[in-house]
């Protein structure tokens, strides 16, 4: 398939889960993929000898979807294809299926047909909170879909015929991001980055957050994404949020804001971890970071200035524990902080993200917290600095970032 980049780890969890009765439901930020992964998965079922006359697909999404398109048609559809269809499974493709009013009904009555494998893939969160989440609970999977990991990036890049080296990859991918639509034609420069990902983050904005939740201030709701993206790794409360907005002349009160990052949330551009109290009471009004699903927004946001590298290096680690199926949290201490506690089932990790470890005060700064941890998970701090790799005498892994990221 011309310009696709290589998502292993994903197309082996579809192969995986191939011809069981689960509905497979791929979510994320709109761009980030979706689609071309399903079309490739298509494409490979039709190598494997599946009869092209067994595979539906459709996507929403796209100008050859007419206008007004319903369940009803989408029924109907299906009912002809059905019947067209030769002995064996049938392989359903719904792609981006939150545009279909009433679609619910139709893929719970595919659920129910013997010998049809289902997908569908959605850019909102509101996909499994309506009739879908009440009348198959337990019978959808959740496979979340995110922009081009690091290691996917270096793949690509490397099967391209790249001759940069890993640290000159790295710098890219955290300047730009790892959107896919952002390497349709090679590596991209500033311009052409700034071009591709405002239609991106415009589209996301406009459709999935303020045409799906009816949100009408539409300029306060830039100010507060681009603000969230520029500040990630910052704590913050709404209230704090809210009045700086104002501040700046934004309509931003409690309520809108509250509303709008629960909005940005939902449709997958947005992140948030909360604050944990490692020592003590418990927080009671504990406070949260924000990042953004990829890099490239957070520097488009900036004009790509590449200030606070720290905090972008914080924002890809973040978004790689999501990958990675963890649930993170901020941990705090009363003379301190770890940047993030990873779990995941009865696994936990804790890791501390910064540049390098060569100044005695920074490694003093990030080894102090994780030394002062009373029970036996993993500690690890992640690092650009090659130099400084190894164990400490406390067993603390210090880890280059790119390796971890890697691995």
């Amino acid at each position: 398939m011309t310009g696709y980049i290589a998502r292993d780890k994903l197309t082996d969890t579809l192969r995986s889960h191939r011809n069981t009765p689960e509905i497979k439901v791929l979510t994320g930020v709109r761009r980030c993929g979706k689609s071309t992964l399903l079309e490739h998965y298509a494409q490979s079922l039709l190598d494997d000898g599946v009869p092209a006359s067994n595979i539906f697909t459709r996507r929403f999404d796209s100008f050859d979807t007419p206008i007004g398109y319903s369940a009803t048609d989408l029924h109907a559809d299906l009912m002809q294809a059905t019947q067209e269809s030769r002995p064996g499974p049938f392989y359903v493709f719904l792609d981006e299926i939150q545009d279909v009013p009433g679609w619910e009904e139709v893929v719970r009555r595919l659920h129910s047909r013997d010998d049809t494998d289902v997908y569908i893939t959605g850019s909102n969160a509101r996909l499994l909170s309506g009739e879908l989440a009440t009348h198959l609970t337990g019978r959808y999977i959740t496979i979340p879909v995110y922009p081009l990991s690091f290691d996917e990036y270096q793949r690509h890049h490397r099967a391209q015929g790249t001759t940069d080296s890993t640290d000159q990859l790295f710098s890219k991918y955290m300047m730009f991001g790892g959107m896919p639509g952002l390497f349709a034609t090679g590596q991209p420069d500033q311009d052409k980055a700034t071009e591709i990902l405002t239609s991106i983050y415009e589209s996301i904005v406009m459709k999935d957050v303020a045409g799906r939740y009816g949100i009408r201030d539409i300029a306060t709701l830039e100010k507060l994404s681009r603000y969230l993206f520029s500040t990630s790794g910052n704590l913050f409360s709404v209230n704090k949020v809210a009045n700086t907005l104002t501040s700046a002349g934004a309509n931003a009160s409690y309520a809108t804001v509250d509303n709008q990052i629960s909005a940005l949330e939902r449709s997958f551009i947005v992140y948030s971890a909360q604050q944990e109290r490692m020592r003590g009471k418990e927080l009671l009004r504990p406070q949260r970071k924000f990042y953004p699903v990829d890099n490239g927004f957070r520097n488009l946001a900036t004009g790509f200035n590449g200030s606070d590298r720290g905090a972008q290096l914080e924002g890809i680690v973040f978004m790689e524990l999501q990958r990675r199926g963890y649930d993170v949290t901020i941990g705090s201490l009363p003379d301190g902080e770890i940047d993030f506690i990873a779990k995941r089932g009865n696994n936990k990790q804790y890791i501390q993200v910064t540049l390098n470890m060569t100044e005695e005060q920074t490694r003093e700064r990030e080894l102090d917290p994780l030394r002062r941890l009373g029970d036996a998970f993993p500690r690890t701090v992640l690092t650009l600095d090659w130099h400084s790799e190894g164990m400490t005498d406390e067993g603390i892994h210090i880890t280059n970032v790119m390796d971890w990221l890697c691995s």
